[in-house]
């Protein structure tokens, strides 16, 4: 094959292969938009809701129940919290569930501990109930989940032993992070950081 017949033969595959890419281009919107592609099927109002667990500051969608921290110890050897977390919430090889500094040193410098960092206790709640224990999520009870939550706030000395956490009250505990999670400083080109701010 000559230099000449390659030349006709480049030519002819760029005249080919332009249009079928620009169809392609064209088109592929089109099918992207199409109803359906045959495939699974549109869930039912029970997997819907099922599936919609999250769990706001206002506790609204907290399920009935209750526990206390005392309840929550027992909860948390049983469902071998400890094994992760050690005892009393510290000393696991999993992250700690109570800090072991002081009172006097504010929260942002303390260590990274849910309770503590938590703008809302609902939060605690909500992530022991949707990813606790690690590997076997969602077999606690709502009851379980309630005092495992007392115990850790009780740890953290958020709330007393004997106190009794349910849907009704456990909105309106205050956290130890109290207006100081997340608020922005005013901005300055150049400042320097705040002490012990996170971000």
């Amino acid at each position: 094959m000559g230099s000449r017949d390659m030349f006709k033969m480049r030519k002819s595959l760029k005249v080919v292969t332009i249009p079928l890419l620009l169809g392609s281009l064209v088109a592929s919107p089109a099918i992207a938009q199409s109803p359906t592609y045959g495939v699974g099927r549109t869930p039912t109002a029970e997997e819907l809701r099922r599936m919609d667990i999250s769990i706001g500051p206002t506790g609204e969608e907290l399920p009935p129940g209750s526990g206390t921290a005392k309840e929550g110890a027992t909860v948390y050897v049983q469902k071998a919290c400890i094994g992760c977390h050690g005892v009393g919430g510290i000393g696991g090889a999993a992250p700690a569930l109570r800090s072991e500094q002081g009172a006097d040193v504010p929260v942002w410098q303390k260590e990274r501990i849910l309770p503590l960092r938590s703008p809302y206790a609902t939060t605690v709640w909500d992530f022991i109930n949707r990813g606790m224990p690690l590997g076997l999520e969602g077999i606690l009870t709502p009851n379980e989940v309630y005092a495992l939550t007392a115990y850790l706030l009780f740890l953290n000395n958020v709330i007393p032993e004997d106190q009794v956490v349910d849907k009704q009250n456990l909105p309106e505990i205050r956290m130890p992070i109290g207006d100081e999670f997340g608020k922005p400083h005013e901005f300055k080109l150049n400042a320097p950081r705040l002490k012990g701010y996170p971000y």
